[in-house]
């Protein structure tokens, strides 16, 4: 029964939103879990883990509209089970482990709200707010919008940075990496770099940073994938720009799906194909930066633009993780690790 209705759900969305999207592919993978719809239009996930019971971790994701939008949290099974709510244009989002509050450990997430220009932090898992209101971004700059956002967290001194992107920007220096710390009661956002070539062909918005290797990627939509270091001591040098050839037309969301410390999955959406394309996280052995595709997997998530993976155990069925994809329809979809594991698998071995 719950398979029956989750594909009534995947027809239905297909339908409604109208004959100019891609359709689903008959051999796409089908999610184990649909979540309630929000009220207006989902953009980007970021999955939370709770360490101290796996079965309580939740899906943070945004709900896209001006004035009226909001950051949703789902637990596992898809329900909404807490909100924030009203947002202006929240686009992006992404959560952070043990930032240091005023000697208080804490997780955060981190969104972008475009229409206030600013980024909202808020404690895991109650959503409680923790920024003052918010923190400007792109001060400096006429072309501000912050859309895409990811954190790192430096491993070796546990500061925590946030990457942001914007819906316009120069050809170079697209990309604003802010310092969040806690200051006096407070978190401040200090600026300490500015990177990021830009193709001009239309924007940047999907943002990952892998924080073991310690590397960003974003998607220059309708170009390629762009690869920089992460730490902001070493340097603007563009390592790798790849995947130009292998997509419909836009880059979106970006995820990573780690196997180990070094190896794993980079899945990006090819959005108008309702497609992800694979690359390896760990590149060559002769090169870690040539980024070959590996597979392409049809997807049920209608003109994807956010998604996140975790590799780890939160009980059945997510045994060994789970992906989750933004899909047209006001929803989420969660997909079983295991399932594409196994298209990966298929397609490397054919």
């Amino acid at each position: 029964m719950k398979k029956i209705i989750i594909l009534s759900v995947i027809s239905f969305i297909a339908v409604s939103c109208g004959n100019k999207l891609a359709p689903i592919a008959a051999n796409a993978i089908k999610p184990t879990i649909v979540t309630q719809p929000t009220p207006h239009d989902t953009d980007d996930p970021a999955i939370w883990i709770n360490k101290n019971n796996p079965a309580q971790s939740l899906i943070i994701g945004t709900d896209k509209e001006e004035a009226t939008g909001g950051l949703y949290a789902y637990n596992l099974q898809g329900q909404i089970v807490n909100k924030v709510y009203p947002m202006d244009r929240p686009n992006n989002v992404d959560v952070a482990y043990n930032f240091d509050l005023n000697g208080t450990r804490i997780d955060i997430a981190v969104v972008t709200e475009r229409k206030q220009n600013k980024i909202r932090i808020f404690s895991l898992p109650n959503l409680e707010p923790v920024d003052n209101g918010g923190l400007a971004v792109f001060e400096d700059s006429d072309q501000k919008d912050p859309m895409g956002i990811a954190l790192y967290t430096q491993s070796e001194t546990g500061k925590v940075y946030a990457m942001v992107g914007r819906k316009n920007g120069p050809s170079n220096e697209y990309i604003y990496q802010y310092e969040l710390k806690a200051i006096s009661g407070s978190i401040q956002a200090k600026l300490v770099r500015k990177f990021g070539a830009y193709s001009g062909k239309k924007e940047i918005e999907a943002i990952m940073v892998d924080n073991e290797l310690g590397y960003v990627y974003y998607a220059d939509e309708t170009s390629g994938i762009r690869k920089y270091y992460a730490d902001p001591e070493k340097g603007n040098k563009e390592l790798a720009f790849f995947g130009q050839n292998d997509f419909k037309r836009d880059h979106e969301g970006i995820a990573l799906y780690k196997t180990s410390e070094t190896d794993g999955y980079i899945l990006i959406s090819d959005q108008q194909a309702n497609n992800f394309v694979v690359y390896k996280r760990e590149g060559e052995s002769t090169n870690p930066h040539n980024h070959k595709m590996i597979a392409k997997i049809p997807f049920s998530s209608i003109e994807c633009d956010g998604a996140d993976a975790v590799n780890f155990n939160f009980g059945k069925p997510f045994t060994n993780g789970l992906m989750v994809t933004m899909s047209n329809g006001k929803v989420f979809h969660y997909y079983d690790w295991n399932i594409i594991q196994t298209e990966i698998d298929k397609q490397q071995t054919n």
